[in-house]
């Protein structure tokens, strides 16, 4: 079987559906957050800051993000695409991916599997999901 990778506007449009997830989970605590006296401020920046530094690789350990679940893409690992990344990978490639930006994405359109850059040093690829 053929693997068929993500264009890099799906890869774009799935990162915008993840923010756009994590800024309204981030509101959504912060309204309940503001429902109790007294919440210490090493709380509300624990919940936010593991929100959005967990979030990503967690969801990778399990294929996906919400957004590469709407754009049908999903994370493998290059040796084996039948395997989904373990959590060190995940590790790697999220802070590789938010240090670099967008810079890690030039590397799509050049790359025949249109690996970015934190794929390339985590090992993983992007593949469509299969029917």
């Amino acid at each position: 079987m053929q693997e068929s990778y993500p264009e890099l506007r799906d890869r774009i449009q799935s990162s915008f559906i993840d923010l756009i997830l994590i800024v309204a989970l981030m509101y959504a605590f912060a309204r309940i957050l503001d429902n109790f006296q007294l919440v210490p401020d090493w709380v509300r920046i624990a919940l936010f800051a593991s929100l959005f530094l967990l979030y990503e690789p967690v969801s990778m350990m399990f294929g996906c993000t919400l957004g590469n679940f709407l754009k049908g893409i999903r994370v493998r690992k290059y040796a084996d695409t039948s395997k989904k990344i373990n959590f060190l990978q995940s590790l790697i490639r999220y802070p590789i991916k938010v240090l670099l930006g967008w810079i890690s994405f030039l590397t799509i359109n050049s790359d025949a599997k249109r690996r970015a850059i934190h794929d390339m040093i985590a090992g993983s690829v992007m593949i469509r999901k299969s029917a």
